[in-house]
């Protein structure tokens, strides 16, 4: 159990070569690729944000090309849990404490250990606190893309749309801080988009209203369904061994595996990252991995078509191009939202269902490399000069987390992009129908229309009384659902 002892060596190539002494730093790249021994790839979509491990193609734009129009999809920064997975971790926790007066041996900890979780009205907030702090995150990600994309702007306003939940719109306002700089204020046009089902295809978090087909139940996380996976009561013996009268179970162990992540996204580092072996992080990602995929990912027959609603909107606007239809669009939203674009999109799709009986060690389905806090889907409309490899020509390219993710059956453009002509063949030949997949009623919008028709006032570029009262969705105004 010495996986803390990685933690600060698994940050950078920088880091692991100092690591290594000076006999290694004669080498210009370093031997050790550590990404598979980072904790942080082992957190599912709870801890911090990492960079998707990239397949070496080049995260800049290409020589002969220039970006034109950006579109982000952004998940929401790192946060504390919600209070429908607290409540499990605490209860867990709770029976720790019950049990056995003085914790020993893995535990030992819990003795003089500050609960992070003791303060009801910090869950679902996003994290202030620590190296990984969301807050942090969006503001850094807006600094980034300002110096990626500068040349986008050239002082227009522009509209930053957000689904209504509290620490998304806190996001998505880090994020304008970030990029806008003291321009914010004014550039910048926080658009509310509610999560409410009547919003139809004029969504950013579409509802499917036709049944899912019959897939494992993995929405939530039961003894039955932990039990293949025999690490996590392996793990509970072991502890109740060390800690007599203490009576953990499979469900406890997956319950506690949680304080690790959510207590990196609100501070340096966690003492319970030492309590369980790699076997059981290793096992508790490809769960997570279970979890997206049969409940917003591609083991989901509503995913596609959801995913469908983004897919088309950007698609219609990159074939507008940059003069009629807009050069920036900053979209948040979470996790479960764009797992279905990617799935509409056809991107990280394994040949086969996950299986729920061992874990597959090998799938592209790696939810910690798609959407950890703070995970991002990005595409750019790219012009591009002829050369002798390439047409001049329009590109389109997707970029996941920092890492350029080609399409396999479209790579016919500079740095494996590919045409607009194609991307939109590809796209307009698979991309289900959304309003008639969903079985959306008429009543509600068949569309998406506010890339089109947005607000411009920024009234809601900052945020309006104390977050606790928010945390519920919100309208077009910021209210709370419900409210008048």
């Amino acid at each position: 159990m010495l996986v803390s002892a990685l933690v600060s060596g698994l940050v950078g190539a920088s880091v692991v070569n100092a690591q290594l002494g000076s006999t290694s730093a004669q080498k210009p790249f370093s031997q050790e690729i550590q990404d598979g021994y980072n904790p942080l790839k082992h957190f599912g979509g709870l801890g911090p944000y990492t960079n998707r491990q990239s397949y070496g193609i080049e995260r800049e734009t290409p020589e002969q090309c220039e970006v034109d129009q950006v579109f982000l999809l952004m998940r929401h920064g790192e946060r504390y849990p919600d209070s429908f997975t607290a409540a499990p971790m605490l209860s867990s926790l709770q029976k720790i404490q019950n049990s056995v007066k003085t914790p020993k041996g893995s535990l030992a900890f819990l003795n003089d250990w500050d609960n992070f979780l003791s303060d009801p009205n910090l869950f679902s907030q996003e994290s202030f606190s620590g190296p990984y702090a969301g807050h942090l995150n969006a503001y850094n990600r807006g600094v980034d893309y300002r110096a990626r994309y500068d040349h986008l702007w050239t002082g227009e306003q522009v509209p930053i749309f957000t689904s209504g939940y509290e620490r998304v719109i806190d996001t998505a306002r880090k994020f304008g801080e970030g990029f806008f700089g003291y321009n914010y204020s004014t550039a910048a046009a926080i658009n509310i988009i509610p999560e409410t089902p009547d919003q139809g295809a004029n969504s950013l978090t579409p509802t499917c209203f036709t049944p899912t087909n019959n897939v494992p139940s993995w929405i939530s996380v039961t003894a039955e369904n932990l039990a293949p996976f025999k690490i996590f009561a392996a793990e509970a013996d072991r502890l109740n061994e060390e800690n007599p009268g203490l009576n953990l179970t499979n469900v406890d162990v997956y319950n506690l595996l949680q304080f690790a992540p959510f207590e990196f996204n609100v501070r340096k580092t966690s003492p319970w990252l030492d309590v369980f072996t790699r076997d059981a992080w290793e096992t508790f990602g490809y769960a997570n991995n279970l979890l997206y995929y049969y409940y917003a990912g591609p083991g989901v027959n509503t995913t596609a078509p959801i995913g469908s609603v983004y897919a088309n909107a950007t698609l219609a606007k990159m074939n507008e191009g940059p003069s009629t239809g807009g050069k920036l669009f900053f979209n948040f939203v979470h996790d479960t939202n764009i797992t279905p674009v990617l799935a509409a999109l056809g991107l990280i799709i394994p040949d086969k269902d996950l299986p729920t009986t061992y874990v597959q060690h090998d799938t592209i389905y790696q939810c910690s490399e798609f959407v950890p806090m703070g995970g991002h889907l990005l595409l750019e409309r790219m012009t591009c000069n002829a050369t002798k490899q390439y047409d001049a020509g329009v590109y389109v390219r997707t970029i996941v987390n920092e890492a350029v993710l080609p399409h396999e059956d479209c790579q016919d453009g500079p740095g494996f992009s590919c045409s607009l002509q194609n991307y939109t063949a590809k796209l307009q030949s698979t991309l289900p129908e959304y309003a008639t997949a969903c079985d959306v009623p008429a009543e509600y919008p068949q569309t998406l229309s506010f890339f089109w028709d947005y607000n411009t006032t920024t009234t809601f570029n900052y945020l309006k009384g104390d977050i606790p009262s928010q945390l519920a969705g919100t309208t077009w105004d910021e209210k709370p659902v419900g409210t008048n």
